[in-house]
């Protein structure tokens, strides 16, 4: 006798919450394999594909396209044969009716969650316990409603899809609304009296009305949002401050063509930079930090996971190279080259974008030679390097025309002084004009 199984979105990485469903790769009714890939989310800024541990009949999907699941809430409901299913570990709860009882199943963010692996109250798409073939399914008669325990609400108590999409073409947070239904329910006049009061314009700015309404509403969604969120975070946890310097890199550039003109990989500029980074990090370790939640402690860390910016098509990530001070220029070469084609490919991992202690930023790959930039929450400093470009400069007391870039370095006034990170500067900007005292850290 089939029986039909839950698998619920799973915990894609460290302090992840939720992930939005970006495209379904089965429909109801399809019959799948143990591990294979059912639905493609994004968080954490990766888009990732979900495997479901159990194999046969997909009964139920749960989430629209561009919805947030939270982690724990239901993906996929699918019939398997027999209590053990097609083998796969037994984690999701049995069904809550007996053999040819129907077991509801909610749509993602309806109705009250109960205690961790119980059920929810609503329904987006109700499916047998026993499903003979991938064919439509007759809906089976109603169950009797079993007693449910006072729960405290865990997700956003809307039924109505209309009442969602209202909410959601109108840019209105279910979230910030207090229902007037039945145990707080939202109703569709919650929704337009939220609508009404974001659009009710002040009588002291008719011109303001008027632009608010032929603006262009883009909702913040997947990555954009979580660049956002975590920007907006720093700004106002971290009392950050800047200091920079101008540097002649033209002895580096000539170390690099020296390099390159020898076998094996070529070596990058950002590679040169990063192995810079990690010798001043190894000489200003207050610098490889950050503060605690809380405030009241640094965590000064003991390993340097450099992090680098870099454009995808999605937007702005920032992939980190693992135990980069254990690094050499060439290994570094390879591991950023790795990362920034991942990056490019949309297949970054969650662990390959998180845990950094330091970012490295080449906003010069921009053209442009300075910037303040906002650090990445939580770490405690970023060095940012401008565009290398021929500009006249003093070299042994005359003009000439030399390689220049500007250095920037943003760092969080809280675990350190200004004279920590000048000095920390001074030496990034030392080592760019005289790239042979790096021998002196090795």
């Amino acid at each position: 006798m089939p029986v039909v199984r839950e698998f619920t979105l799973p915990d894609l990485g460290e302090g992840l919450t939720g992930a939005e469903v970006v495209r379904w790769m089965v429909e109801v009714g399809e019959v799948i394999a143990v591990d294979q890939p059912v639905v493609e989310v994004e968080t954490a800024k990766a888009v990732v594909e979900v495997p479901c541990p159990y194999g046969g009949v997909v009964t139920a999907l749960f989430g629209e396209i561009g919805e947030e699941v939270p982690v724990g809430a239901p993906l996929v409901t699918v019939a398997v044969s027999g209590p053990g299913g097609t083998g796969a570990p037994d984690t999701a709860a049995a069904p809550a009716g007996g053999p040819g009882e129907p077991v509801e199943r909610p749509l993602v963010g309806y109705g009250v969650a109960e205690s961790r692996g119980s059920r929810r109250a609503r329904v987006r798409a109700a499916a047998a316990a026993s499903v003979p073939a991938p064919a439509p399914v007759p809906a089976p008669a109603p169950a009797a409603p079993a007693p449910v325990a006072a729960v405290v609400p865990a997700v956003v108590p809307v039924i109505s899809p209309l009442v969602r999409r209202m909410a959601r073409d109108h840019g209105i947070d279910l979230a910030r609304l207090s229902g007037s239904g039945p145990d707080g329910l939202i109703m569709r006049a919650d929704v337009q009296r939220a609508v009404d009061a974001a659009t009710a314009a002040p009588a002291a700015a008719p011109a303001a009305a008027t632009a608010d309404r032929d603006a262009e509403v883009i909702p913040l969604r997947g990555l954009r949002r979580t660049i956002a969120e975590k920007l907006g975070r720093s700004h106002r946890e971290i009392p950050a401050a800047t200091c920079w310097v101008d540097a002649d890199a033209t002895e580096l550039m000539a170390l690099r063509a020296q390099l390159n003109r020898a076998p094996g990989p070529k070596v990058s500029v950002l590679a040169l930079l990063a192995r810079i980074c990690t010798a001043a990090l190894e000489r200003f370790p207050e610098l490889n930090s950050s503060v605690s939640p809380d405030g009241s402690q640094i965590l000064r860390h003991r390993v340097v996971h450099l992090g680098f910016a870099a454009q995808s098509e999605r937007g702005l990530v920032v992939p980190v190279v693992r135990d980069a001070h254990l690094l050499g220029t060439e290994r570094l070469t390879t591991e950023l080259a790795r990362l920034t084609e991942s990056a490019r490919a949309g297949s970054l991992t969650p662990a390959e974008l998180t845990g950094g202690t330091f970012t490295l930023n080449n906003y010069g790959v921009f053209g442009v030679d300075g910037s303040t930039p906002i650090l990445n929450h939580p770490e405690a400093a970023m060095l940012g390097v401008g565009r290398i470009t021929p500009k006249p400069w003093v070299h042994e007391g005359g003009l000439a025309v030399r390689q220049v870039t500007q250095l920037s370095f943003t760092f969080d006034h809280r675990v350190c002084d200004g004279g920590t990170a000048g000095g920390f500067l001074r030496f990034v900007a030392d080592c760019v004009e005289q790239p042979g005292l790096l021998l002196r850290t090795l």
